[in-house]
């Protein structure tokens, strides 16, 4: 867990699962595999197993020592919803997150079909402190987000990272909040403009949130992050959240 994050569009990480394996072309440059590959077979460290799927059950009341209020984001180092992780577990990460009320929790996965069936498990009534996200990086995979508007949650948001081609298929109803990026690292695919503009003028015309994370690059600071001559930080507004929460308690 780091109580700060270089990631723009959170606060804070939380990894109870670390680990992971490939389900398309948006993984195939993964950061966090990189990252943990080079301390395999390190004694001790916390990727000693490189980046095999790895449960760790004393992270999981992390979040419930910070006081202060943060933006959270859960298993930047994994998938949550990845087969191998027992329902049971992650019933187990909702519970901490309800309990943990004072953060904002995103949820971000590249499997929203699991993701359907566990949350409507563990946790039918949508927590008004999570928020639940698919990433798409080609229109091949926009489907995701049609499995993402089923889920219960108060803030459904895309995160379309690494964008890997235009996503003319792509609908926005139903969604709260959207995040573009380019890929970073080496031998990083390097993102058309206007794919990331076509996205932008969707949202602006639907009045949804648009956050500009970056271009890309060699590194992720590489190409920043100014789109057309200004930075886009949207989120979803206070307003957005009550209206949420409101749905939430119908």
């Amino acid at each position: 867990m780091a109580d700060r994050s270089k990631i723009e569009w959170t606060e804070a990480t939380w990894n109870p699962v670390t680990g992971c394996t490939k389900v398309s072309p948006g993984c195939d440059h993964c950061y966090a595999e990189t990252f943990a590959e080079r301390f395999r077979g390190v004694p001790d460290h916390p990727y000693e197993q490189g980046f095999d799927l790895r449960l760790w059950p004393s992270r999981l009341e992390q979040p419930l020592k910070w006081r202060r209020p943060r933006f959270v984001f859960v298993n930047s180092m994994s998938d949550l919803f990845h087969a191998r992780v027992p329902k049971a577990f992650i019933a187990r990460v909702f519970e901490v997150m309800a309990e943990a009320q004072q953060h904002t929790f995103q949820v971000l996965t590249k499997r929203p079909g699991r993701m359907l069936k566990v949350v409507r498990d563990v946790a039918p009534e949508p927590l008004p402190n999570v928020w639940l996200g698919t990433s798409i990086e080609a229109d091949d995979h926009v489907a995701r987000a049609q499995q993402l508007r089923c889920v219960p949650a108060a803030v459904r948001f895309l995160s379309l990272e690494p964008l890997l081609g235009p996503l003319p298929s792509l609908s926005f109803d139903g969604i709260d909040w959207v995040i573009v990026g380019g890929e970073s690292g080496p031998g990083h695919r390097t993102m058309d403009p206007s794919w990331a503009r076509d996205i932008r003028d969707a949202c602006l015309d639907r009045g949804v949130p648009f956050f500009f994370k970056q271009w890309g690059g060699r590194t992720p600071k590489a190409g920043g992050r100014s789109l057309d001559g200004r930075t886009w930080d949207q989120m979803p507004t206070r307003e957005t959240l009550r209206r949420c929460a409101a749905d939430v308690a119908l």
